[in-house]
């Protein structure tokens, strides 16, 4: 059985005769650090089959998971956002538009889109966290406004998947109005009885965590999202006191009053279909 031994020391392969997995077919958990196939992920809707883990996705896996069959329309695709404060840090804003949008193949921080969920109507609009990191600016504020004319228009049910680190500084006050625009988009939504759905995912929080991601008529959240508004060094410097364990948790926040409940994502579209059901 000596065709199998290496009889000889020193054997190197040439670096163009290594064969190597392609990139994107594995993986590692965050959380757990085990090695995760993609093909499984997608299976098992990017949560960790060892620890249960919610991976962070944007708007394109949310998309697949909750449309029927991932068919769906998007809407208001093409709004950019502008430069209306010439705003410049490390470079220009235009420039750092640019940049994320030839990054992630996004136009901005979220995408809506009219669909079917286990047959039932519904307009989702869902935040990336990848886009700057979903940070809230005009844009955000006008395509929230937009799909809740729409949904109020075609009397569809919305639903809004929150992921954001907060207001856009580079758009300063003009991110700052989309609170009160959206609140007040919200208001004429439920004077119209038509159902919103908020769904806090890792993580919610600053602006956004403070205006539509906790008006909804039901709130609900992914285990373990970050969700808050203030970072926990500026709360506990403000109010002098340990804060704690588990501050900022969704199992925190539930347990505190702010949610209605915490769904896995594997059980999200059954849930969300069967209160569209309740309510319809």
């Amino acid at each position: 059985m000596s065709w199998f031994k290496r009889n000889k020391a020193g054997i190197n392969t040439a670096t163009e005769n290594k064969k190597e997995a392609p990139d994107g077919m594995w993986n590692k958990c965050p959380n757990c650090k085990k090695p995760l196939l993609n093909s499984e992920q997608i299976e098992n809707q990017y949560v960790c089959q060892y620890c249960d883990y919610h991976i962070r996705i944007g708007s394109a896996a949310y998309f697949s998971i909750l449309f029927d069959d991932n068919n769906y329309t998007e809407l208001f695709e093409n709004l950019t956002s502008g430069d209306p404060l010439q705003f410049s840090d490390t470079k220009p804003y235009p420039v750092r538009l640019a940049d994320s949008q030839a990054k992630t193949g996004l136009k901005d921080a979220i995408r809506c889109a009219h669909g079917k969920m286990e047959g039932e109507d519904i307009v989702i609009a869902c935040m990336d966290f990848t886009f700057i990191g979903g940070s809230m600016g005009s844009v955000v504020g006008e395509k929230i406004a937009r799909s809740i004319d729409y949904a109020i228009a075609n009397k569809i049910p919305f639903m809004l998947i929150s992921k954001s680190g907060g207001a856009r500084m580079m758009e300063a006050a003009f991110s700052l109005m989309q609170m009160a625009k959206t609140s007040a988009k919200l208001a004429l939504l439920a004077q119209a009885k038509i159902p919103y759905i908020c769904l806090l995912t890792d993580p919610t929080t600053g602006g956004v965590t403070a205006s539509y991601a906790m008006l909804g008529d039901i709130n609900i959240a992914e285990p373990g999202a970050l969700i808050g508004f203030a970072g926990p060094r500026v709360i506990k410097e403000t109010i002098k006191k340990d804060l704690p364990k588990g501050f900022q948790t969704s199992e925190f926040v539930l347990e505190h009053g702010f949610l209605d409940f915490i769904v896995d994502r594997r059980n999200l579209k059954n849930k969300v279909a069967s209160y569209l059901r309740l309510v319809k």
